[in-house]
């Protein structure tokens, strides 16, 4: 029987509970190493689970027990951990985005050679937008030709108690939620060939409503409310909305219209959730049942996607969503219509697989 696969995770924060709660009794892979800027916090983890050492980052990503470096640090220190897993051998999966910046991140994919780089979010591997994804390519709506894609809060000052990072260079609601939609477009619709943007900032102050800091108010130096046109290589078109600056929405999380009928989608930041489909002259919504993806997946369900060799988080997608946010930034910042410089492959279905069967390896 092969062995394991190691796994050394760098960043224990909050949503390393999520990945180890997938990852940690699978079979098929095995956490041996555990790095934090916290090593009492890396070391309680690491005495969960048997041979497991909490190192620093530099004996981490070097250790011959780990084979995939899981990247759960903030966005600034991901491409750094990224090429130094890389530098020594290794493979790379990481939490979103790939890296801080486009040009970092594209940095990260040239020094893949040996080893692989995937990189969430996999939620998009769940059933639902995976049974979605099954409709649209049976031709249950006919040719795609159009999506529509919102996501709108009035801010996360409403609710986080240090909400400062939300409203400065690199947070925003585009580059926070953007991943989940966008990457979610890609495996509906394909790779995007051009984009136009626009957006506005209405509030220069946010004031803090809950914590130690309520009442504070803090200054936005990013634009809050964005929205964009991505022009599909397929010929489909995408309007994708992202705003602190809403109260609400009733509208569905993603829709996708083609020539004989329209799909409602769930909500792309979790993994399953009900598909519903109108066909043409229908005037009700029809339920669909789950077809495909991982059934009640969890986040890490990508990595272990990679080592049954699917690669269907592949870092090559990663790379496209980030270019795709960073030119509807530019572009709605210099008023122009914006030729993309990447793609990628669309990634073969998930088949419908059950909980009981993914988690059995």
């Amino acid at each position: 029987m092969d062995e394991p696969h190691g796994v050394g995770i760098v960043g224990l924060g909050v949503i390393s509970a999520q990945y180890l709660a997938t990852l940690g009794t699978h079979p098929g892979v095995r956490i041996a190493a555990t790095a934090d800027l916290d090593a009492a916090r890396a070391a309680d983890v690491a005495a969960r689970f048997p041979g497991c050492r909490a190192l620093s980052v530099e004996e981490l990503v070097s250790d011959p027990a780990v084979d995939t470096v899981l990247n759960l640090t903030i966005p600034a220190a991901h491409a750094d951990i990224a090429l130094a897993g890389l530098a020594h051998g290794k493979n790379v999966y990481g939490e979103k985005p790939l890296a801080a910046t486009f040009d970092q991140a594209r940095g990260v994919l040239a020094q893949a050679a040996s080893g692989w780089v995937g990189c969430a979010p996999d939620t998009v591997l769940g059933a639902g937008i995976q049974t979605a994804r099954a409709v649209v390519d049976a031709g249950e709506i006919g040719r795609p030709v159009a999506a529509v894609a919102t996501w709108v809060s009035p801010g996360h000052e409403a609710w986080h108690p240090h909400p400062d990072f939300y409203y400065r260079r690199g947070g925003g609601p585009l580059l926070d939620m953007g991943p989940y939609y966008l990457t979610s477009l890609f495996h509906l619709l394909g790779p995007v060939a051009r984009v136009s943007g626009a957006s506005s900032r209405p509030k220069e102050l946010r004031r803090i409503a809950t914590g130690p800091r309520a009442g504070e108010q803090i200054p936005v130096e990013i634009d809050t409310h964005i929205t964009g046109i991505l022009e599909h290589a397929g010929g489909a078109i995408s309007t994708v909305t992202f705003s602190f600056d809403a109260a609400g929405t009733d509208a569905a999380p993603i829709e996708v219209h083609g020539e004989t009928g329209s799909l409602s989608l769930p909500d792309p930041n979790y993994f399953d959730g009900q598909v519903r489909l109108r066909p043409s002259g229908d005037e009700d919504w029809t339920p669909i049942g789950v077809r495909a993806g991982y059934e009640g997946a969890g986040r890490g369900i990508g990595l272990l996607d990679f080592v049954a060799g699917g690669r269907r988080a592949d870092g090559a997608i990663a790379l496209h969503v980030l270019e795709i946010m960073t030119c509807l930034m530019d572009s709605a910042r210099e008023g122009r219509r914006i030729e993309l410089t990447t793609t990628a492959e669309r990634p073969p279905l998930v088949p419908l697989t059950p909980a009981a069967q993914w988690q059995a390896g």
